[in-house]
């Protein structure tokens, strides 16, 4: 909560790229500007998850978006268990609350990528 008891969020989207990369992509958002950012967030068609911490990285809300279609639900499970502790996603989240930058955004470090698909060359 802001002073006056305002919202000031910090907004995390799981963006999936191509199969074997997703992007961390982060906002901070304040008042009703952060309703907009976790909007565009969970709205985006790309979005495979995406999450709303407080400046004292307190879960708010968050699940699942429109690209989950996009991954397996192997991949979805292992995200949604790791998320919070995900090395890229703590690193934009500390970016956001030392205010650094009001949106930041790196490919994501992750062990679950589906294996490379091997076979003749087309």
């Amino acid at each position: 909560m802001g002073l006056f008891g305002g919202k000031d969020w910090n907004v995390i989207a799981i963006i999936y790229e191509r199969r074997e990369m997703y992007r961390v992509n982060g906002q901070r958002g304040k008042g009703g500007n952060a309703v907009k950012c976790r909007d565009g967030a969970k709205n985006h068609e790309r979005t495979i998850y995406w999450a709303v911490f407080n400046q004292k990285r307190a879960f708010v809300e968050g699940g699942g978006g429109s690209g989950e279609k996009m991954v397996t639900n192997e991949i979805i499970a292992q995200l949604k268990k790791e998320f919070s502790i995900n090395p890229t996603v703590t690193s934009i989240l500390g970016m956001l609350e030392r205010g650094e930058a009001p949106m930041a955004s790196k490919p994501l470090a992750f062990t679950g990528y589906p294996k490379p698909e091997h076979g003749p060359e087309n």
